[in-house]
């Protein structure tokens, strides 16, 4: 396979026509898109989605109700648009969810909604509420919501933290996969190419690490650099260079008794500008097919991080963290809580898989690890 024939016409035409790798790629944009413009595409657009109205916790997908806001007494310095596209807008309000209102002097007087067919009257100043200035279409600051996917059992909108927390799985992907590209490629490149010694020792290194289970040694990184966001990209990017490192020290070995990379050394070319120039770019192929399974693989790696809480922290949302907190409600009657983010990484790990395996068609290469 030639350097310029992974941007050719014949390439995309045969990815195109893979139905399987169009559903992948439309899920990895749509997915892509909730991330960048998650907290203006989401219900709640507070920091971490982390809105909690005890009132309503654990309520069924399609749950709606009134919610009364109330003016915060304190002052809230309200970011920019891109300072909210980063971490969202802090909420001006607080929120009581009612069943009914009325007015009575110079207090609104509400039925609090407690539970299911439970209330009690509260009163409360209009110097807390905002009065709208047509009377005829709301005169008080009462706006009725609709929880899509129910909420969890802090009352959170869980459509808003599965939608923020597509920004975390992608992230821990994109990060991961950029760690491992760039350590596997280079060890491998150089193994591979210098053979000899230099191929003993980083094969001896590599199966150091093979031999240790992924999740121990992510457990050992995660210990050492302790728990939080940014630790889990490193932690999962340092665990996923063997794959590639093998891939590629295998396609080097072959490509680098070619004719052309003999004419390169005969003609005095440098090493470095031999690998860089003359032999990566042959061997992108197998590379890109195993990165789009490492993005998959960083996913279920994450979510399994932060299910056992060594991972994302709260209030930060992530998938796995979603289902650890929901996960005894599965004998419930309310399921749903924490199957969604289950079903959330399942479709998005799917994609990616079906994304790889087009690209593997379509590139018409052959894994060998």
């Amino acid at each position: 396979m030639s350097a310029g024939s992974l941007g050719n016409t014949g390439f995309m035409q045969r990815l195109l026509k893979n139905k399987a790798a169009i559903f992948g790629i439309a899920i990895i944009i749509i997915a892509f898109i909730f991330a960048v413009f998650a907290y203006f595409i989401a219900p709640d657009g507070s920091p971490n989605a982390n809105r909690i109205i005890p009132e309503i916790a654990n309520q069924k997908p399609g749950f709606s109700i009134d919610l009364l806001r109330l003016n915060k007494q304190v002052d809230i310095n309200q970011p920019g648009a891109f300072g909210q596209l980063l971490n969202g807008k802090e909420d001006v309000y607080d929120y009581v969810p009612i069943v009914s209102y009325r007015r009575q002097k110079d207090s609104i007087v509400v039925m609090k909604y407690v539970d299911e067919g439970i209330s009690e009257r509260k009163a409360y100043p209009l110097s807390k509420v905002t009065i709208n200035s047509a009377p005829f279409l709301n005169p008080y600051n009462i706006v009725h919501q609709k929880f899509w996917l129910g909420t969890d059992k802090f009352g959170r909108d869980i459509a808003s933290r599965l939608i923020i927390g597509t920004r975390v799985s992608l992230s821990v992907g994109l990060i991961a996969v950029i760690i491992s590209l760039t350590i596997g490629i280079f060890l491998g490149a150089i193994a591979g190419y210098f053979k000899g010694r230099v191929d003993d020792i980083i094969m001896w290194l590599i199966n150091v690490i093979w031999s240790i289970p992924t999740l121990l040694l992510v457990f050992a990184i995660t210990l050492l650099l302790g728990k939080g966001f940014w630790q889990v990209f490193i932690a999962v990017g340092l665990t996923m260079w063997v794959n590639v490192a093998r891939l590629v020290r295998g396609q080097v070995l072959a490509v680098r008794e070619l004719e052309y990379v003999e004419a390169a050394r005969a003609l005095g070319f440098s090493h470095t500008r031999i690998i860089a120039l003359h032999i990566l770019p042959n061997i992108l192929g197998p590379v890109m097919v195993i990165a789009a399974g490492n993005f998959a693989s960083a996913i279920v790696i994450e979510a399994g991080l932060s299910f056992l809480g060594v991972g994302v922290q709260p209030p930060q949302p992530s998938w796995g963290l979603m289902i650890k907190e929901n996960y005894n409600f599965i004998i419930t009657n309310n399921p749903m809580l924490a199957l969604e983010p289950g079903l959330a990484i399942m479709l998005l790990v799917l994609a990616f898989n079906l994304l790889g395996n087009g690209l593997r068609d379509a590139l018409n290469v052959k894994e060998k690890l």
